[in-house]
């Protein structure tokens, strides 16, 4: 029988995936937008603050270290649940060192502190991917990647404005400890939170932690095509977002008014979009909702292509931002559920941080060359083509279905 889509949501599980989520999103703030404003508030060098994105570079290369996250287990809370009280207590003290830190007189100190809170981060990204792959039923897959997004997007919101708007009261220092502090969700949520029904054996060596993981999944059915999947299902949103902020400024909008619909609309828009689609993830199964969802993503970049049409119009900016988010937020819940879905459970570590790097190669390959198109074709054939650049990926969906495992199909 199908799990009905609210006992989906009322599941334990999700709770505690939701406050891992909250914990996984509090970090990347710290190292990036809100340490950027410290150092600018210091009087830090404006090439100074541009170099520090690469303390980023661990978020990238996370799948370096994943293997040893599968192969080894801490003598304490088992294989996942240990790794997440490891890598949250080392969280939890590199924010507060950095906190302690002085950006100004001590900038080389600042940089080591802010990439092990990056590498921490990380770590913590690699281990709670692969609990919540481990721990949910099937039929919780969908509205997992839900929570897990909401309590995310929550964070980030904690860790970047609040955090922004507590600065003007307060000392940075006493800001990061906060900060530090709110980490604690976290390390309630390993300590108590259950394990896996299904405890899969851990690798027995590094090789087959390292070398396994790719054999097992090249050796599926369609596994090329797989990968030409995860690549291309997110393009059209990749493209319609790579250039937005400079789209809108040419329109002549405000950068208060980019900012106040896109972290503000914007971002309801996402979570509302990403519990609907986790919610028709348990109802519908994964196919269906992949393909609905990879429709509404694509066919909501139209919506910028009416903007670009009408120019300097507020209502349809609002609208275009709010349907491409709740559009895009849809199709999020499904892919992030899709993944854990692929991932074999002895090595859910390794490869989920693999199949998640292919997000982030289209980003930086496919955004690139974005603005030579516009330069090219104009603003409405741009997000025209962003549209249509939906359609490949759902070429491939209907043409290989044994992508999807019965159980995850079913689970609705």
């Amino acid at each position: 029988m199908k799990m009905k889509t609210l006992a989906a949501f009322t599941s334990p599980r999700i709770a505690w995936v939701l406050l891992l989520g909250f914990s996984s999103g509090i970090p990347l703030a710290l190292t990036g937008t809100t340490l950027q404003a410290w150092m600018q508030s210091e009087g830090v060098d404006l090439r100074m603050i541009g170099a520090f994105s690469l303390v980023g570079l661990p978020y990238t290369v996370k799948y370096l270290w994943a293997p040893l996250m599968d192969r080894f287990v801490p003598p304490f809370l088992g294989r996942r649940r240990g790794w997440m009280l490891v890598s949250q207590v080392g969280l939890a003290l590199a924010v507060s060192a950095l906190g302690f830190s002085d950006p100004k007189e001590a900038t080389t100190a600042v940089a080591w502190l802010a990439l092990a809170v990056a590498f921490c981060s990380a770590s913590q990204d690699i281990v709670v991917d692969a609990y919540r792959t481990d721990v949910l039923e099937p039929a919780e897959l969908g509205p997992g990647a839900s929570a897990y997004i909401l309590g995310y997007r929550v964070a980030m919101l904690t860790s970047g404005a609040v955090a922004l708007i507590l600065a003007d009261h307060l000392s940075w220092r006493v800001v990061y400890l906060l900060m530090a502090a709110s980490l604690s969700v976290g390390v309630v949520a390993s300590l108590f939170a259950p394990e896996p029904a299904d405890k899969a054996t851990p690798p027995a060596d590094l090789r087959e932690a390292v070398v396994d993981p790719f054999v097992e999944f090249f050796r599926r059915p369609g596994a090329m095509g797989l990968l030409a999947f995860l690549i291309l299902y997110k393009l059209d949103v990749v493209l319609a977002n790579a250039l937005t902020t400079p789209f809108l400024l040419e329109l002549g909008f405000t950068k208060t008014d980019i900012g106040a619909v896109t972290k503000g609309a914007g971002m309801i828009a996402t979570i509302v979009g990403a519990f609907i689609g986790g919610g028709f993830v348990a109802k519908w199964g994964m196919k269906r909702s992949l393909w609905v969802f990879g429709v509404l993503q694509a066919v909501s970049g139209l919506s910028f292509t009416l903007l670009a049409h009408l120019g300097h119009h507020y209502p349809m900016m609002v609208v275009a931002i709010g349907v491409e988010n709740l559009c895009s937020g849809m199709g999020t819940a499904a892919y992030a559920a899709f993944l854990m879905s692929l991932c074999d459970k002895r090595f859910s570590a390794t490869q989920y941080a693999l199949l998640t790097s292919l997000m982030a190669l289209t980003r930086v390959v496919v955004g690139a060359p974005t603005g030579f198109l516009v330069e090219a074709v104009g603003w409405q054939m741009y997000f025209l083509l962003s549209t249509l650049a939906g359609a490949p990926a759902l070429v491939l969906l209907l043409a290989n279905p044994r992508w999807i495992r019965p159980d995850a199909e079913e689970a609705g």
